[in-house]
């Protein structure tokens, strides 16, 4: 059913901050799950113990909250009438790859430049998803801004890579998390969907770290019974973060993606995530370990996201929504 845009929207220059303190917590959360991973020695574990945390956490939230109760029973209801597509309620899968990625190859490639290969992914789906129309706010224009913003997002991330190629990293360990870019903005865009249906941005949330947890639940048994070792988890409990972190910055992207469209939440989290990338090498390697080119890619994502956050005279004129799926 075609939606119409909201008389009052979400001013951008709140919206933005907030889609970069999403990706200062993706970033952050690169560098939990990356350092769990690497004391067990096991990813697949310490993705599914991270994507775990989240779901008991919101079940717990759940359990208190009628409005979320409320709104998972309009997603029942709509899955069982055809209103709401199935595919719309997976959006848990592409969280369960991105964390996964981070517990497997976080702490070996870094986490600036970890957030550059999200960066390049999710800016290629954020482009094709508002193209399109995907998203819970409809289809949205591509302006010059937009598209300025998404060209200088991508050179910021060819000049970080650029300095990072030298230390002989794996471009196969870099696929990873260029997928995990990709399937985040499929992943913020079918959560947003399922929030505006919900009415709930706890409802979208829970559901998905349902299908998260279930699926990376079970690759940790089928990885555990076909390689068979002894865990033993650290004590640090700041270790355990990640599923609370993971837990916030869904929740604020299923809120906020359909007031920005995607491509622009993107912009916002590439920002959070170079930047905060570069903040937490630094603190790991000091200021001599990190490049000139990893803090120039940085200042030129932020300079890009405060581009694409230009606003639209399409979007200004209130002009009606596409939905694709109606």
């Amino acid at each position: 059913m075609p939606q119409t845009a909201q008389k009052h929207p979400f001013p951008r220059w709140i919206a933005l901050p907030i889609a970069m303190l999403v990706g200062a917590m993706m970033a952050t959360q690169v560098r939990i799950n990356g350092e769990l991973g690497s004391r067990l020695d096991d990813g697949f574990t310490a993705a599914a113990s991270a994507f775990g945390m989240g779901f008991l956490l919101c079940l717990i939230a759940v359990s208190f909250s009628p409005v979320a109760r409320a709104g998972l029973r309009r997603v029942v209801r709509g899955l069982r009438d055809g209103s709401i597509p199935w595919f719309t309620v997976l959006g848990g899968l592409g969280g369960a790859f991105f964390v996964l990625s981070q517990s497997l190859v976080g702490a070996l490639v870094g986490i600036a430049m970890f957030s550059v290969a999200v960066v390049a992914g999710q800016t290629l789906s954020g482009l094709v998803i508002d193209g399109v129309g995907f998203g819970p706010s409809g289809r949205v224009a591509l302006t010059v801004a937009r598209l300025g913003g998404a060209v200088l997002i991508l050179g910021a991330v060819g000049w970080s890579v650029s300095g990072k190629l030298a230390e002989n990293i794996g471009i196969g360990a870099l696929a990873l998390p260029v997928i995990s870019g990709i399937l985040v903005g499929l992943q913020q865009a079918v959560n947003g969907r399922v929030r505006v249906a919900a009415g709930s941005t706890l409802s979208a949330t829970f559901i998905n770290f349902i299908v998260g947890s279930v699926v990376l639940t079970s690759v940790a048994l089928i990885h555990g019974l076909l390689q068979p070792h002894t865990l033993v988890f650290p004590s640090n409990p700041l270790l355990y973060l990640g599923g609370v972190l993971g837990v916030t910055f869904i929740a604020l992207s299923a809120f906020i993606v359909q007031h920005t469209g995607v491509l622009l939440l993107g912009m916002g989290t590439v920002a959070g995530q170079l930047i905060t990338g570069v903040i937490l090498d630094i603190v790991d390697h000091g200021v001599a370990g990190v490049g000139f080119s990893t803090i120039g890619g940085a200042a030129l994502a932020l300079i890009a996201a405060l581009i694409a956050s230009l606003p639209s005279p399409a979007l200004a004129r209130g002009h009606r929504i596409v939905d694709p799926l109606s």
